[in-house]
């Protein structure tokens, strides 16, 4: 809120599930459930706090998406599926309300490369969740320090890091060619998985 005067300046939707696997292995409930959270808790989020930012006139939602918003993602499918409608929502969103004259009311969408929490940590095994370390493994921090810089600067889409977004807009742009390199993403995060294993085991359990 801002200081001394009651107002919503900030509002971060961060919540998100990972499932992992084959799309057609998900059934109905657990596809839902994905969306629930991923997808329609966000746009409920915004939502919210875009009524209160409309009405005082200013505002700032910054929606914590992922780099699955900007690619299809394999053995992710569903969770990328719901941070494209994410990512979808929030840039139309965005659009509208500056159709309706909303100046200094903002949404901003922050898509970083695999974090190291503990949505990922049981998965250094998962066949399914090799996108998520193909890449930079950030932390939690690093994320967070990106997203205080966003607050202060907002912009519609920041990906982190910024050449992982290059990366994967490249790809998307070329859905023939990211269909041909996914053996070799494959193989580049089980490579990550391998890695980050080690990281993370202490030096007498090796």
């Amino acid at each position: 809120t801002a200081a001394g005067r009651g107002e919503l300046a900030l509002w971060v939707n961060n919540a998100g599930i990972l499932v992992t696997g084959p799309s057609w292995e998900h059934d109905g409930p657990t596809r839902q459930r994905v969306f629930d959270v991923n997808a329609l808790g966000a746009m409920n989020g915004t939502l919210a706090a875009l009524a209160v930012m409309r009405e005082q006139g200013h505002g700032h939602v910054l929606n914590v998406v992922s780099l699955a918003g900007l690619i299809a993602a394999p053995g992710e499918t569903v969770y990328a599926a719901s941070k494209h409608a994410l990512l979808a929502f929030s840039l139309g969103t965005l659009s509208d309300l500056r159709i309706a004259g909303y100046r200094r009311v903002h949404v901003s969408c922050l898509c970083p490369d695999g974090i190291w929490t503990p949505m990922l940590h049981d998965r250094l095994d998962d066949p399914g969740a090799v996108a998520s370390f193909t890449g930079s493994m950030l932390t939690a921090q690093q994320v967070a320090a990106r997203a205080v810089r966003l607050a202060r600067r907002p912009r519609p889409v920041v990906s982190l890091p910024r050449w992982r977004g290059a990366q994967v807009r490249l790809l998307d742009v070329l859905p023939g060619l990211a269909v041909a390199l996914t053996p070799i993403v494959q193989a580049a995060g089980r490579a990550g998985q391998r890695r980050q294993h080690r990281r993370s085991t202490p030096p007498d359990r090796r």
